[in-house]
Order: structure tokens, then sequence, then C-alpha cells
């Protein structure tokens, strides 16, 4: 189904950004956060009651994992009160207009372990840090609703890789934001409900980015997590079968 009026949140963001910019949706509300802030709910009662919204593209987050593990309350506020408070006014709207709104939630590979790698939509959630503990709370929210998506996934922009190094054995699915875009393009017009994984193939790290920045260097999953000095996942692939199968 093509849906007019999709609410994007988080259009300042850098998948928000991306998907303003692809021209790939029609009729779409990219509200500053002044206008609406997901923290805010008199932004968001007032948004919805001044526009036709017909479905929602969840993208506002607080998703630099550091700050999660510095503010968890700050996370705690975005993600999942946030959340909350945009499902709401989606379930009052729908009750004022007798018609279901199409919503999009994009979650992370983070609510998975993180550890064996190839993890399925069936297999246990057990996030390894304080920001995939809140993705989690987040699509438990949104599960509420009859007509949602969950997209469980990590993106990276090939053109814009700032680190000059990565390692060889920490792995992921990750995908290249515009093969995002386009996923995202095609499970909002599709009638799938429920969770999906959507990713690549398994790749380490420095496989993955060697493709697009051909000077990048190797080094060892220990280095980067000694930098990092937060908890990562040496390996967070995905099984995508349910997302190829689409």
């Amino acid at each position: 189904m093509v849906y007019k009026n999709i609410l994007l949140t988080g259009s300042t963001g850098h998948l928000g950004s991306a998907i303003k910019e692809s021209d790939k949706f029609q009729n779409i509300l990219t509200p500053t956060r002044k206008v609406l802030d997901i923290t805010n709910r008199e932004t968001i009662e007032k948004f919805f009651q001044n526009n036709e919204i017909d479905a929602v593209i969840h993208c506002a987050a607080l998703a630099r994992m550091k700050k999660c593990e510095e503010d968890p309350i700050t996370a705690l506020k975005t993600n999942v009160i946030g959340t909350s408070n945009l499902v709401k006014e989606v379930i009052k709207k729908e009750k004022n207009t007798q018609k279901q709104i199409r919503f999009i939630q994009i979650s992370t590979d983070g609510v998975y372990q993180g550890t064996r790698g190839n993890y399925s939509e069936d297999d246990p959630t057990l996030p390894y840090n304080k920001y995939g503990w809140t993705k989690l709370g987040a699509e438990c929210v949104v599960q509420i609703l009859s007509n949602f998506c969950i997209i469980r996934t990590s993106f990276f922009d090939p053109k814009n890789i700032k680190f000059n190094d990565a390692a060889t054995d920490a792995y992921s699915s990750r995908v290249t934001i515009d093969y995002l875009v386009n996923a995202i393009k095609k499970m909002i017009e599709h009638d799938f409900i429920g969770i999906i994984n959507i990713g690549d193939e398994k790749k380490s790290g420095y496989e993955r980015y060697k493709e697009f920045k051909p000077l990048i260097k190797k080094c060892k999953f220990e280095d980067i997590q000694n930098y990092a000095q937060i908890h990562l996942a040496k390996d967070c692939s995905m099984n995508c079968n349910k997302w190829n199968s689409l």
C-alpha cells in the first residue's frame, strides 16, 4: 500500500536526512524538533491535531552508545518514553480517524547479545549495553500498535567512514545507508507486520569497509574495545532470511 502524509521523526539525524534527501517518499512531513519533540507530549499532540498522518517512520533516538552509557536517564527519556509518547498519539489519531496508521520503527542489532552472531528474529534478546536496552524497550511499546514494522538493523555511510582501521575479527550485517533507505521504502508499502532483521551478509568490519575505503588498516576487536571504553559486540551479525524472502 502506498501511504500519503508520512511523518518522519528525527529528520535532521543521519538516517532521517538520508530519507528526506532521497526523494523516494511522497508528501513526507519533516518537522523540526522545536515543532515536534518526542520528549514533549504537547508538541506531538499539537502536530497530530494539525496534520493528516497516514504513516510514521520513527528515526528519532539517542543513538550514541557512549552518551547512553553516560546519561541513561536521557536515553530512557528519548528512546523509550519518547516512543511511548508518539505511540500514544498514533493510537488517538487512529481512533479519531477510524483508520490504521502504518508505523515503521528503526531499531538495532544491539538488542541481541552480540557474541555468537547469526541472530534471527526469534532468538532471545539480551542487549549488551544501555542503548540496546532502551531500543528494546521502544520495540515493546511499538508492538501495542496494529500496523507496525520493527526493523532491526545497523548501517553506515560509505562516503563518510571516519576511522582509519577496522577489526578483522568482529562481525556484523551492517548495510549502507542508501540500502537501508530503500529497504524502509519497501517495508512502509508492504503489508508485513512484526519484527524483521534487515542486513547484509556476515562480514568483518575490515572486509566491509575496505570496499569503500581501500587504505583502511587492519586491527583486532580488542584494540577497538580498549579504545571505546564501553562494551561492544564482537559478532552482531543477523540471520536475514525473512528479509531476503520478501
